[in-house]
């Protein structure tokens, strides 16, 4: 099977971001897992950030007429 795709990689992230959100905002979780679940929303929140700033950066280069290459990831 091949990697996955940015794209892909973006909404496998951002779903499991919405499922760690959708967990704390039921506000019955003790407060050490919350934590935990906290930490990982935010590096979740973290990853999804960079991924759609990448995409912004290769939109802008592309529609400046630079090459991509260097951009694939």
């Amino acid at each position: 099977m091949s990697a996955p795709t940015p794209v892909e990689s973006y909404e496998v992230l951002y779903t499991r971001l919405q499922k760690v959100v959708a967990s704390l905002e039921q506000g019955e979780l003790p407060l050490a897992e919350a934590l935990i679940l906290y930490e990982q929303g935010v590096r979740l929140a973290a990853d999804c950030q960079r991924l759609l700033d990448h995409a912004e950066l290769r939109v802008q280069q592309l529609q400046s007429g630079e090459p991509a290459s260097d951009l694939e990831a």
